[in-house]
């Protein structure tokens, strides 16, 4: 069963049809939006600040998501895939976006809308990717733009994908544990 903590008063709040894989960590100030996927040993840990997650998000496997105390928060727009082994500190990831399988997003960065970053690329603190953007390495820079409607249309895939995923496991790990 999923590791999900109350801590410091923030009890964690997961929303109607997601799948929490049953060595997820859910810790603190954490709130995750409807058919979300958190996938096997993924760490949301809102302790010393908070994390606010859209829905339809998938959070695969290994990654870690993370504050800094009271000086940065963790959001998540809707329609967002996060790939493997990624880290996201104290950034904003806007809706449709996508960010690749072993990228770190760094505090107070803001990936926008539609917007792409490249597997393994890092984004430092403070750097601004616009709406559609496509950018890759490390640091992170910008190289290309993205068609909207592309992105948009890709990034809804994969999030469709990954709810499909989830409901190939058994019905009792399709929902996050009962709160108490």
């Amino acid at each position: 069963m999923a590791i999900i903590h109350a801590l410091r008063g923030f009890t964690p709040e997961i929303g109607k049809g997601c799948f929490i894989a049953e060595n997820a960590v859910i810790v603190g100030d954490v709130k995750i939006g409807d058919d979300c996927s958190i996938w096997y040993n993924a760490v949301l840990r809102g302790d010393v600040n908070s994390i606010r997650v859209g829905n339809r998000v998938n959070i695969q496997d290994g990654t870690v998501i993370h504050t800094l105390y009271e000086k940065s928060v963790t959001e998540i727009g809707d329609d967002v895939s996060i790939g493997h082994n990624v880290v996201i500190h104290g950034a904003k990831i806007c809706n449709y976006a996508l960010i690749g399988m072993g990228a770190v997003v760094m505090d107070h960065a803001e990936v926008g809308e539609g917007a792409l970053v490249a597997a393994g690329s890092v984004v430092l603190s403070n750097t601004k990717i616009g709406a559609h953007e496509l950018w890759g390495g490390q640091p992170a820079k910008f190289i290309k733009m993205v068609e909207p409607e592309k992105a948009k249309e890709m990034n809804v895939k994969i999030a469709k994908n990954y709810l499909m995923y989830s409901k190939w496991y058994p019905e009792d790990r399709n929902h996050a544990p009962k709160q108490d």
